[in-house]
């Protein structure tokens, strides 16, 4: 009974440490961040009188959950390595061991505080910073730069099951689209189709097509039929292709995944940004897992270099793996890797890294 009891209070404590120290690295790094971020923006802000209360509420209560999530891999890793350092240099990694708590028993607390950490950074990259990112880019297009994007050309896209449009070009402040086809297709077969010199956006999937033509194609005959305007009704709006680098963080994961699956029936290619942040967001919740596992491992042995040789390590393979993620995500924009592959294979190859490291920690 006293053992279950001891153990009860082992886990709670490296728990605490854990979750304290986690928490305690995200409040310093972030206050300068902070600090940094506003002296590079300060003169923007003041130069487009940005309201003091805008800046901390809309954009930085909301830079600062995005700003956390970013580099949680990172806080997880130097949390574990800094405060398992401590414990190794002080003999209690040692004393937990010689009571005959195994290392495996010993990881119990560590994957719970990960688990903790992994569910946190889903549910805030899921649910919370897309709602957040949405104020917080419309500050930044505001009062800072500008990213929205209005214009658009060869548009290429199917609007409904065998209905094809293309648009030369669309411009978003006014509306307006050139050089119209609409096609629509019975199998293979071209059944109609329709071109027009303009096209208007008014609202909710309302189109007003002006100066049009319609060829309708028979096996014996064509009818054709011309007018000056015509009202429909397509199952698009203007969001659908005009897309921005930044629109896929202000969409929540069930939202993305829809995005996705509706984007792909419509032929629409240049989705990979969206795919990436969807697959993105489970594995960085899984990537807790893997990281305390190689923290934890690397940093309970006492060793001559101390503390600061271990977070030096930590340090370097914790912004390997941020940057690994950054170059194999560029690799699935550019159409070299699928957006699944290149979101998973730095959490492949560090689970051999940690496997490796967890044979050799101190039994």
């Amino acid at each position: 009974m006293k053992l279950n009891t001891g153990l009860k209070i082992i886990d709670w404590y490296i728990i605490k440490k854990f979750l304290g120290t986690y928490l305690f690295t995200i409040l310093l790094i972030i206050a300068i961040t902070i600090v940094l971020d506003y002296n590079q923006k300060m003169e923007k802000f003041m130069q487009r009188d940005a309201p003091f209360d805008a800046i901390v509420f809309d954009y930085y209560m909301n830079f600062i959950p995005y700003f956390v999530n970013l580099f949680s891999p990172l806080f997880t890793f130097i949390a574990v390595i800094f405060f398992t350092s401590k414990l190794a240099d002080n003999s209690e990694i040692i004393a937990i061991l010689s009571s005959g708590v195994n290392f495996n028993r010993l990881m119990i607390p560590y994957m719970i505080s990960a688990l903790f950490i992994a569910v946190l950074t889903f549910s805030l990259n899921s649910y919370i910073i897309p709602k957040g990112n949405i104020k917080r880019y419309e500050f930044e297009d505001k009062y800072y730069k500008d990213r929205r994007i209005d214009y658009a050309a060869n548009i290429q896209l199917e609007v409904d099951p065998n209905v094809v449009l293309y648009l030369d070009r669309y411009n978003n402040n006014d509306g307006i689209g050139t050089r119209i086809s609409l096609d629509k297709f019975e199998g293979k077969t071209l059944k109609s189709r329709l071109t027009a010199q303009t096209i208007k956006y008014d609202s909710l999937n309302h189109w007003t097509i002006n100066n049009y033509m319609i060829r309708n194609f028979t096996r014996l005959k064509e009818e054709v039929i011309t007018g000056d305007k015509i009202d429909t009704i397509l199952n698009i709006i203007p969001s659908d292709f005009l897309i921005s680098e930044i629109d896929n963080e202000q969409m929540t994961t069930p939202q993305l995944s829809k995005y996705i699956e509706r984007q792909k029936k419509r032929g629409i290619g240049n989705i990979q940004p969206f795919e990436i942040e969807f697959h993105k967001r489970f594995s960085m919740a899984f990537a807790s897992f893997i990281l305390t596992v190689i923290g934890a491992s690397l940093s309970s042995r006492k060793i001559k270099g101390g503390m600061g040789l271990n977070i030096g390590i930590g340090l370097l393979l914790s912004f390997s793996y941020i940057l690994f993620m950054q170059i194999s995500s560029s690799f699935a924009v550019s159409g070299l890797l699928s957006p699944f592959v290149a979101v998973w294979s730095p959490n492949f190859l560090y689970i051999f890294i940690a496997a490796y490291l967890y044979s050799r920690a101190p039994r």
